[in-house]
Parts: structure tokens; sequence; C-alpha cells
């Protein structure tokens, strides 16, 4: 097996109080087109004036600068970074406050996009231009959001038609430096609220034909300059829901999502070493979900919430002999085909207790992932035969409780726990059994259950004006991936069926409020991580995974938004993460070789001017700002060892300028990196350079 991949969608429930807290959304007003049964339990201040808060960034916001991809978009929340993998994968990446994609889910709806075998989200492939807003959950992410939020969560909230008659219609043409074709991205909605229903579809679609190097790169061995090699991409997706509300607090909804994407890999700048240049392309990438969500007043007190459904992946990875991708008949390469499927459900009852202002939440989960795969090496040989399937196959459980108490009508007291546990019922691999000899056969992995208990707490207060002071205190876990566990990674480790959970505690100080015409937001945090994987090298010159790692995260945010008229506001945030790693003590005859975390800058900024000089126009220039970042040099073939260093800082400026030509129809132009900044987030992979944008926007 060269690879193992599922994926798999759970469910995230916020419970009944969740929303009440939180009166106001982003995009300067509260949006009530935000699907509220798809949200999450975030707890940030919410302002009505800002474009960009502190746990979410709205549609608005999102439009307005020009964030086609989730990884693009989150960016612009402060604690929030986005990044490069590199290698032959080349996906794009997001750390909340340090913590990566394993460790941060990522749902849409709250329904939960979940790999299980690696968990290698690829946040490009997931388009913004249909959602409402992004929510984020960082470190205190509520135990009824199910298992795995070790140090925050991710949402993709899509949206809810509010009018009789809802349509929007947007055409973006993306174009290069030298003007020239460079993509293009669309988006189409129509809806219809009515007295007990409402109906809604949607498209989007994003192509990236190519995209240009910076015209000061100086060309290597993989890459004359220019428009990228292999950066091409394309993605669509389209989701459909009904929803009943009989009346004012029930409402039941059915949700179609399809999503099909393809990408290219561009290539390391100068790596030549077969270890890690491959030439990796992914054809199909497609997901299939429907699911149904519903809530239900029983009675004046309680409130119940159910989720159900069922989701299915196929995908495809080729490897090719060469950079022309024509050939596979080198032992490099092989097709990987997946076929995966995913179903289960949660209940959640929410009751009032003591007062009006007192609940309690009661929560159960349960998913069961399949993941099915049968690789062909050498496909372009006559000879060549597909390995029989390997099918791995874990359920997931999930018990929470939380409550809230309102120890006076301005200070809320919150605890909650839960307990997680997985089974592993099937894990199939097709090669040789460890110590075995002779030849390759279907064999199994061993089978381990884990377990791990999740604590929580936080105080609230929150003062005249919307002032609001907090203290929370997180304890939460994940279980590691298959992949983790058992990946030979291609010859090189050996698997640790005993692995155990990781865990963070997470500790955070914040407080909001606004003064007259500014808004003002920030917070402090410290994260103590335990049990920690760390790969030892064995005696016999192999990797394991081992718990034997620890880590210090620390830092704080800060925003600031400025109201300077009805035509002027502006905004600013600013974060800085401090991240340290203790490898640990390896078991005996175990080595170590030298590690350093990677891709978080310490210090990340951005900011913006909105200006309205006449009622229909509007130009907004904004700037990205982020420090150097640790990178890392490839493994290379002759044994050399990987080289640790400081990616160079950057600012990069972009500017958009919006027309009313009507109050329904927008023309929209505008540019990213304009000043052409050569930079880079990972070792070898460059960044795009100066790019434009022409569009235009329907609504009625």
């Amino acid at each position: 097996m060269r690879r193992i991949l599922f994926c798999t969608i759970g469910l995230i429930a916020a419970p009944v109080w969740a929303q009440d807290a939180a009166p106001a959304s982003s995009g300067g007003a509260v949006d009530d087109s935000a699907f509220e049964l798809g949200k999450i339990v975030v707890t940030g201040y919410r302002s009505v004036d800002a474009a960009i808060e502190s746990d979410h960034v709205g549609q608005e916001a999102i439009y307005r600068f020009d964030r086609r991809t989730l990884d693009d978009a989150a960016n612009l929340i402060p604690g929030v970074v986005a990044s490069n993998s590199g290698g032959s994968r080349n996906e794009r990446l997001l750390f909340v406050r340090g913590f990566d994609r394993f460790q941060v889910p990522l749902s849409i709806d709250g329904i939960r996009v979940y790999l299980p075998a690696d968990n290698r989200l690829d946040y490009g492939r997931f388009l913004t231009p249909d959602v409402a807003e992004i929510q984020v959950a960082k470190g205190y992410a509520s135990v009824l959001d199910g298992p795995g939020a070790m140090g925050g969560a991710v949402n993709l909230v899509t949206r809810k038609p509010t009018k009789a008659l809802e349509i929007e219609g947007r055409a973006q043409l993306n174009l290069d430096s030298d003007l020239d074709y460079g993509g293009f991205t669309g988006f189409g909605l129509v809806g219809t609220r009515q007295d007990k229903f409402y109906a809604q579809a949607s498209y989007a679609i994003n192509i990236t034909d190519h995209w240009d190097l910076p015209g000061g790169f100086t060309p290597t061995v993989n890459e004359d300059g220019g428009a990228r090699d292999f950066s091409k991409a394309r993605d669509w997706r389209v989701n459909a829901k009904i929803g009943f509300t009989p009346n004012d607090s029930d409402e039941y909804v059915l949700s179609y999502t399809r999503q099909e994407g393809r990408k290219n890999a561009p290539l390391h700048l100068t790596d030549t070493s077969n270890v890690s240049l491959r030439n990796w392309k992914w054809p199909r990438w497609d997901v299939e979900s429907v699911y149904f969500l519903s809530t239900t007043a029983l009675g004046d007190r309680a409130t119940l919430k159910t989720r159900a459904y069922y989701n299915r992946l196929t995908n495809l990875l080729q490897s090719f002999d060469d950079r022309t991708q024509t050939t596979q008949v080198l032992g490099r390469a092989f097709d990987s085909p997946y076929d995966d499927n995913a179903y289960g459900g949660s209940a959640e009852l929410a009751l009032r207790t003591f007062g009006e202002d007192d609940r309690l939440a009661l929560a159960l989960h349960y998913r069961r992932d399949e993941h099915n795969e049968a690789q062909t090496s050498r496909p372009g040989l006559p000879t060549s035969v597909a390995e029989p399937n390997q099918r791995s196959v874990e359920r997931t459980w999930s018990i929470a409780a939380e409550n809230r108490l309102a120890l006076t009508p301005r200070l809320t007291f919150s605890a909650g726990g839960s307990f997680d546990w997985r089974e592993l019922v099937r894990a199939d691999e097709f090669g040789l059994p460890p110590g075995a000899t002779g030849a390759n056969r279907l064999f199994s992995y061993p089978l381990r259950n884990a377990s791990a208990w999740n604590a929580q707490g936080r105080i609230d207060w929150r003062g005249e004006g919307g002032t609001e002071v907090h203290a929370s205190l997180s304890s939460r876990a994940r279980f590691p991936t298959l992949f983790e566990r058992f990946s030979s990674q291609f010859g090189t480790a050996v698997a640790n069926p005993d692995l155990k959970p990781e865990r963070a505690t997470n500790a955070e100080i914040g407080a909001s409020g606004a003064a007259g015409p500014v808004t003002l937001s920030g917070a402090v945090f410290y994260s103590w991580i335990d049990d920690a994987l760390v790969s030892v090298r064995t005696p016999q010159n192999l990797n394991r995974r081992e718990n034997i790692g620890s880590a210090d995260y620390y830092g704080g945010e800060i925003s600031v938004d400025v109201r300077l008229g009805a035509t002027l506001n502006a905004g600013v945030n600013y974060s800085y993460i401090h991240r340290s790693f203790d490898i640990g003590t390896p078991p005996p005859g175990g080595l170590i070789r030298p590690f350093e975390l990677t891709d978080v800058p310490a210090h990340k900024g951005f900011a913006y001017v909105a200006w309205k000089p006449v009622a229909a126009l509007e130009i907004v220039p904004s700037l990205d700002y982020a420090s150097g970042r640790t990178t890392v040099t490839p493994a290379s073939a002759n044994g050399l060892a990987p080289v640790y260093y400081k990616t160079e800082a950057y600012v990069t400026a972009a500017l958009r300028v919006d027309f009313d030509v009507t109050d329904r129809i927008t023309l929209g132009v505008g540019g990213r990196n304009l000043f052409d900044r050569d930079y880079a987030l990972t070792d070898g992979f460059p960044e795009p350079g100066r790019s434009f944008f022409l569009g235009v926007r329907a609504r009625y």
C-alpha cells in the first residue's frame, strides 16, 4: 500500500445557547443567510462593524479580499496561518495557533470531513464563494462538537435563502502578471424562503490554468520561470438543500453536496533525487455527501438536535516515470484509486435547568469509516496486475455533556466533559508481514482499540455595551491515524499499533469590546502538548513513531477595527505564536534525528482600508505580513541529512475596486501581490507572483 486515505463525515453540533451569546456576524451586519443548523460552537466576540472577527470571517470579507479557497480565506483570521506542504503532495495547509490539520478537525455545515488514514487534507480543494462564513474555534473547542478537536476546529457554513426569491451570480476572469488568461472563478445561487419551507441550490467553480512566478525569479534545474509548471487545477462544488420549518422553533433540513477536483503538483525547484522528486497528479478527487439535520423543541425547556449522514469519496493518484507524465513503466509508477465511504449520526439534547439562562446539553456521536484501495504498480506495462483490494474499517463513538450556569446576569460558567473511543475493526495491507519472507500477500495489521477523556471549563463576563472578558481551560485528545500507526513509508518504517492519543491542554484569557468608532479584541494563550508523536530510528535503521514528545505553544492576538465615518473604515490584526518541542528520550537502542517544528511564523498580520468616495464606488487596499518560518530541505538519495532554516519574511499588497453599475450589478477589478514579491512558505516551492482579476456580480 503506497498511501492510505479515508474520507469521513461526522457531526459537529452546537448547543441551543451557542448562537444566543453572539448576536452579530461579519461583513458589517447580521448575516441571516448563514445556515444556523450548520454552525459549531465558537466563543469569540462579534461586532456589527468588523469585516474579520477573532473567530470567523464572513462572505463579504472573503469576496472583498478575493480569497477563493479555504486556506487563503481562513488566513485572514488572527491566530490562523496558511502554509504549503511542499513535496510531491503539494497540499495547502492551515495551522490554528500552531496546531496542524491532524489536530484541528474540518467540517462543512457542522458535518466533519475527516481522513482517518492520514488526515492529509488539502485545504486548497475547498472553495469559498458558496459559503456564508468560515468559523474557527481556537484552543477551546466544545466537547459537544465530537472527538478530535485537540487544538480547535474549522467549519464552513453554507448559505440559506432569506427572501421569497434570491438569485446571485458571479463571474471572474483571473489574469497572470502579463494580463494573460490564468483561470476563472464562477458562482451561482438560486433560492426561495417561504412561510413553512425553504430551498436553495448553488454552484461554485475555480479553474487555475496556471499562475506566474515573480518576475525576479531565477530559473533552476526544475523550473524555467514564467508560468509555474504543473500549477493547473480545477475544482467545483454543488450544494442543494431543502428545509421544512413548521414553526418558529423547529427545522428539518436535507442537504446534498458533490465536489469534484483535479490537480497537478509543482516540482521542488532544485531537488533532483528520486527519493523526493515524484511526478504525481490527481486526475480525480471527488466527494459526495447527503445529510439530514434537525432541531425540535420539546416543550418550553428542551431542544433535541439529530444528525444523519452518508459520504463517499472516489479518488485517484497517479505516479509517472518523469515530468512529461506520459508513461508509467518504471518502478516508481503506479495508479492508486480510492473507493471510500462513511456514515453515522448524532443526537444532542439541550435542557434549561435552574434558570432561564442555565443550560445542560448531552450529546452522543457515532461514525463508521471504510477505506478500499487496490494499487496497480507500473500500469504502463502489459503485465501489470492490480493488488487485491485492501479494506480498513474503524468505528468511533463519543459521549459528551456540557453545562452552562448563569452565576449572575453578567457572569456565566461553563463546564464540559466527554469520553471518546475508537474500534479498529479491520486493517488490511498487501505486502510482507513484519518478519516474514517470500512473496507479498494480503495480511492484517494488529487490531487495537483506543479511548480518551476530555474536560474543559470557561468563565465569561459581559459588561455594558458588549464588553466581554473570558478565561478558559481545556484538555482535549486526538487519536493517531492509521498512517501514523501502520504506514511502512515506502519501506522505511515499522508499525506501532499501540500508539496512544496525543493530548493538548489549552489555556486562554481574552477580552473584547467597543468604544465609539473603535472595536478591539485580544487574547493570550498557552498550550501544553503531551504524548506527542516522535519518529524514532530503530536499531534496524527504520523509523517508528513513539509517544515520547512534549511541546509548549504560546502567544497572543489582537484585532482593531475603526469606523472613521460613513465612507471610511479600517482594520488590522496581529498574531504572535511561539512553539517549542521537546523530543524526549528514545527507547533503548533507538535514535532520534534532529527535528524542528516547521511552517508557522512567529509574527503574522493583516491590514486593510475600505473607502467609499462616492456611494457607488469602493476602494480597498490591503497588506499581508508574515515573518520567516522554519522549513526543511528534502531528504536526498545520497543520505545527506535534511537542513532546517528560516524562510524570508514578506509583505504583499493587494487592491480591490468595486463599482455598482446598478443596485444589483457590481463590477470589480483588482490584484494580488501587486509588487511581485518573491517569497516561499516552504523550501523549494515559491508562492504566486503578481496577478489580477476582473469580475462581475449580480444579485436579486
